[in-house]
C-alpha cells in the first residue's frame, strides 16, 4: 500500500467524500487486506448495531422473450425460438405461494424486454398479484424494462411509472445496469436502455415517491475508470433524490454467452471491487454481498469487505444459472453464515426494515465475540 493509497483509504474511513481520481488509485491498488479494513470500518460506522441481514424473496423471471440482444446474456430467447416462455398466472401463483409458505415477503419480477406485450398487461398483472397477495412487495421490472415500455407504448416515462405504481409496484431493482458507461453498453448490447436512460428510470421513480436498488456487473470489457464512471453516476443520482436503498455488484459469468472468450474474474477481483463501492458510495446504505455468483464462503467474506447484507436466500434463480453458476444455500445456512462473524442475523424487507421479531435480550456490540478483520 502506498502512502497515497493509505491516506485515501483513511479519508474514506473519516467519513470523507472520494474524487472519481481518488477512486481510481483505489482500484489500481492491490493491497486486498488494507482495502477489506476500510471497507469494513466504514460498514461499522453506519452500522454499530449487532445485525447482519438477508431476505426472502424469489426470482421470477416471467418471460424470456427479449427484444434486446446481449452478449453476455444467456438466458434471452427470441420469440420464435422452441424455448420462448410467457408464465401463465398460475404458474406465478405457484410460485407466489410457495415463496409465503417459506417465509418470504417479496417477488423480484423480471423478464425480457417482450416486443408485443402492452402496459395494460403489465398493470393488469400486478392488479392481479396486488389483489391476491396483498402483504407481498412487489419488486418488479429493471429500469431497460421500464425504458422499454415507454417506448412501445409511446406514453411518457413519467405516466408509464405511475400507472404502474397504482397498479401495484412496490419498488424498482437495479437490473439492467451493467456498466453505466455508453461506450461499455453499447458494445455489449443492442437495442437496450443507454446510461441516461436508465438513470432516468430510477429519477423519475424515486420524484414519484418509489424506492429502488441500483447494481454493477463488472469484469467483461469495462476499464477500471469505467467502474470509477458507473459508480460515480450512482453517487451523484442519489445526491440528487436519496431514493436508493442498497448497492450490489456482481462479477460477469461468461459460460453459455457469447462472451465465453473472455477470463472469468474470481473472489479477488470481487472482494476489492466490493470494498471499494462501500469506501466511494458514501451516500448508499447497505450493500448486498453476492454469493450467488461468488459461493458461499466468499459471500461470507463480503461481509468484512464492507457489506452488512447477505442478500436473498434466492428461492428461485434463472439468469445467472443459464451462465453456468448455480450456488444454492439454505435459509439456516445464511443465518449460520452471519452468526459464524459473530454478528445477529436478522430478515429485512426491500427497504432495509426488520421484519422479523427482535433477539432478546439484545446484546451490545462489545458483547460480541471480536472478529478479525482480514
Amino acid at each position: 500500500m502506498t502512502s497515497t493509497g493509505a491516506r485515501i483509504l483513511q479519508k474514506a474511513v473519516d467519513g470523507q467524500r472520494l474524487s472519481p481520481e481518488e477512486g481510481l488509485e483505489l482500484f489500481h491498488c492491490n493491497d486486498l487486506p488494507a482495502l477489506g479494513r476500510a471497507a469494513d470500518a466504514v460498514c461499522r460506522r453506519l452500522h454499530p448495531e449487532p445485525y447482519r441481514t438477508y431476505n426472502i424473496d424469489r426470482n421470477i423471471n416471467y418471460t424470456n422473450i427479449c427484444a434486446a440482444v446481449c452478449d453476455f446474456c444467456a438466458f434471452y430467447r427470441k420469440s420464435t425460438d422452441p424455448d420462448a416462455y410467457v408464465l401463465p398466472r398460475e404458474v406465478l401463483y405457484r410460485k407466489i405461494e410457495e415463496t409465503i409458505a417459506l417465509g418470504g415477503d417479496q417477488v423480484l419480477m423480471q423478464g425480457g424486454l417482450h416486443p408485443t406485450l402492452k402496459l395494460e398487461w403489465y398493470e393488469d398483472l400486478l392488479r392481479d398479484l396486488r389483489s391476491r397477495y396483498p402483504t407481498v412487495n412487489l419488486h418488479a421490472f429493471s429500469p431497460p424494462e421500464i425504458w422499454h415500455f415507454h417506448k412501445i407504448n409511446k406514453l411518457p416515462l413519467r405516466e408509464v411509472l405511475r400507472r404502474l405504481k397504482e397498479a401495484g409496484l412496490g419498488s424498482l431493482p437495479g437490473g439492467g445496469g451493467e456498466i453505466l458507461v455508453d461506450r461499455v453498453r453499447q458494445a455489449i448490447t443492442v437495442n437496450k436502455c443507454l446510461t441516461e436512460e436508465w438513470l432516468e428510470v430510477h429519477r423519475v421513480w424515486h420524484e414519484l415517491g418509489g424506492r429502488s436498488t441500483c447494481t454493477m456487473m463488472f469484469g467483461h470489457i469495462e476499464t477500471l475508470a469505467d467502474r470509477v464512471e458507473h459508480l460515480e453516476r450512482l453517487r451523484q443520482l442519489q445526491d440528487e433524490t436519496g431514493g436508493f436503498t442498497a448497492f450490489i455488484c456482481w462479477t460477469f459469468q461468461p459460460d453459455n454467452t457469447a462472451m465465453a472468450d473472455v477470463p472469468a474474474h474470481g473472489a479477488f477481483d470481487y472482494l476489492k471491487t466490493q470494498a471499494i463501492s462501500r469506501l466511494y458510495l458514501d451516500n448508499i446504505l447497505n450493500i448486498q454481498s453476492s454469493w450467488v455468483t461468488q459461493g458461499p464462503k466468499i459471500g461470507q467474506l463480503g461481509l468484512l469487505f464492507g457489506a452488512n447484507d447477505m442478500g436473498s436466500l434466492m428461492i428461485e434463480e434463472n439468469v445467472v444459472s443459464q451462465a453456468g453458476t448455480v450456488y444454492h444455500l439454505t435459509l439456516e445456512q445464511i443465518r449460520n453464515a452471519i452468526r459464524e462473524l459473530g454478528f445477529i442475523p436478522r430478515q429485512r424487507n426491500v427497504f432495509y426494515q426488520y421484519i422479523d421479531e427482535a433477539p432478546f435480550p439484545r446484546p451490545s456490540p462489545r458483547e460480541l465475540p471480536l472478529v478479525a478483520t482480514p
